[in-house]
């Protein structure tokens, strides 16, 4: 891929600015010189006409289908926040990019794009997604090389959100914890005397039924919580990857905690207004609000962690 001469600051050594706090890098975004892209665009239209034609038909139903729900609600916000942290790395990348080995690249892209039409065919959306994705990757490596790739790593990782999850691994997530979050909310509700019962995911509470659906048992959190926590821990910490990994673990039970708060508070809201009041606004309110909790939650763990992230800090540097 033809680049454009590197200034001195591109010839830089990759690793000591990409290393540290990205926070610092933020405020100086990379100049993107038009005239080398659109000079790049031509030369290679065909190319990227392609990946037009693949990725198009794709997004567009994952912003239908998945992104207007509140399973995928955070697909946007995934969306910009990744294009910002490519931009942040441009410069790292362009000083490093060189063409990828073109065997492994058409290999790789005719995998993808076998996939890829089997999946349009067949009409299974969560894998058209990803082999969709893994094409662009392959059509990106041919130009700019495994280097350019391994400094944009955790953009390209975090991309991977914008998708949705299979639904095997959507029902084996979501039936132990719809059961886990039944029990222990029938279980507390049980001990200051209200008349509750549960039956597998169903709740029985005074004369009403309340069934604990995959939205309210912690994986859309989890996946939202997820997805806002590794952009946190890679903005705030990214040179520390061992305190960021302890942070990214934390998350799990914080989105689990957001959860049983939040079909506990449905099941009162049902209790004391009745189920209309508890399917309808109030409903929604509680899983926003939850979510807000879950996300300060997260920062207060941090917070609550930083002698340990000071520790570590120290004895990587050692």
């Amino acid at each position: 891929m033809p680049m454009s001469p590197a200034s001195q600051a591109d010839q830089a050594p990759s690793g000591a600015r990409a290393s540290g706090n990205i926070v610092g890098r933020a405020a100086a975004l990379p100049s993107i010189d038009p005239g080398v892209l659109l000079g790049h665009f031509r030369r290679f239209w065909f190319v990227w006409l392609g990946a037009l034609c693949v990725a198009l038909p794709t997004f567009s139903s994952v912003a239908r289908i998945s992104w207007s729900t509140e399973q995928g609600a955070h697909g946007p916000i995934v969306l910009a926040t990744g294009i910002w942290l490519v931009m942040l790395l441009w410069d790292d990348a362009r000083a490093s990019a060189r063409p990828g080995n073109i065997t492994i690249a058409v290999l790789w892209q005719v995998a993808m794009l076998v996939l890829y039409i089997l999946s349009r065919v067949t009409g299974i959306l969560e894998i058209e997604g990803f082999v969709m994705y893994g094409a662009l990757v392959a059509t990106l490596y041919a130009f700019i090389g495994g280097t350019s790739l391994r400094i944009m790593w955790f953009p390209l990782v975090y991309f991977l959100f914008l998708f949705p999850p299979p639904d095997q691994m959507v029902w084996a997530v979501t039936q132990p914890l719809k059961l886990g979050i039944s029990a222990g909310v029938v279980n507390l509700l049980d001990i200051f005397g209200y008349p509750v019962g549960r039956s597998g995911v169903t709740i029985q509470v005074d004369r009403y039924e309340l069934l604990v659906a995959a939205a309210c048992a912690g994986l859309n959190s989890l996946i939202s919580l997820s997805a806002i926590g590794l952009f946190y821990v890679y903005i705030r910490h990214n040179a520390n990857w061992r305190y960021a990994l302890l942070l990214m673990v934390a998350i799990v039970p914080v989105a689990v905690l957001a959860n049983f708060m939040r079909v506990l508070l449905l099941v009162l809201i049902t209790y004391y207004f009745g189920d209309a009041a508890a399917q309808g606004f109030l409903h929604n309110f509680a899983g926003v609000t939850m979510f807000a909790v879950a996300v300060l939650g997260i920062f207060g763990v941090d917070a609550l962690a930083s002698p340990l992230r000071e520790r570590l800090g120290r004895g990587a540097a050692a």
